[in-house]
């Protein structure tokens, strides 16, 4: 259902898709394309960065209608509200990290974000060479743009500190985890923890 709407407004409005920029949208278009263009507004990318996020949080609140308690994954970009906290192991390829830390989540009280961006692994676009992006958010669509955004300023272990100095900016994100190899940076209200996971 979400994807018909993206599909049938890209129709419409091709720049959607391809833009590379922030984009405005008017107030008849759906509501997904709303918050991927508001999304991409904040976080200074093309709208569809946020893709992913965007139809991750409007299937799980839709399914939130049914359940209490819901994760709807989809290609890194979490959508999730428990009554207990998980911890979700953060992948990067072959960085020596990769699958040995993890975030704990607590959503008992609200849905929240955990959306994840590489310029390393995976077909997403990025202008950058992290290894791992991960930002925490109320938004799950703003997560996905912050994360592509921060990640396009890595392209070095060097470049940690002055992208998490440029996504602690970005206005309703709560937190960043940036992995560069074997290298590490973090801001916000996290709670970061050992994981042993499989790394494939």
């Amino acid at each position: 259902e979400q994807r018909g709407y993206l599909e049938e407004y890209i129709h419409c409005n091709p720049l959607f898709l391809t833009s590379l920029s922030p984009l405005e949208t008017g107030d008849i278009a759906p509501i997904i394309v709303r918050k991927m263009a508001i999304a991409g507004q904040r976080a200074g990318v093309g709208p569809m960065a946020a893709v992913a996020g965007g139809i991750a949080e409007m299937v799980g609140k839709g399914l939130l209608e049914y359940t209490d308690e819901i994760i709807v994954e989809n290609g890194g970009d979490v959508f999730v509200r428990t009554k207990t906290p998980v911890t979700m192991g953060i992948f990067a390829g072959d960085s020596p990290l990769s699958m040995r830390v993890g975030l704990k989540i607590a959503s008992k009280d609200r849905p929240m974000a955990v959306c994840t961006s590489s310029g390393t692994i995976g077909h997403s676009m990025s202008m950058g060479r992290a290894d791992a992006v991960c930002v925490v958010a109320g938004s799950c669509p703003l997560a996905d743009a912050a994360a592509t955004s921060i990640g396009n300023h890595v392209n070095s272990k060097a470049d940690i500190q002055d992208a998490i100095d440029f996504g602690n900016k970005i206005s309703g994100i709560s937190g960043i985890v940036i992995i560069k190899k074997d290298r590490i940076g973090m801001w916000g209200e996290l709670d970061l923890v050992p994981f042993q996971g499989k790394k494939s």
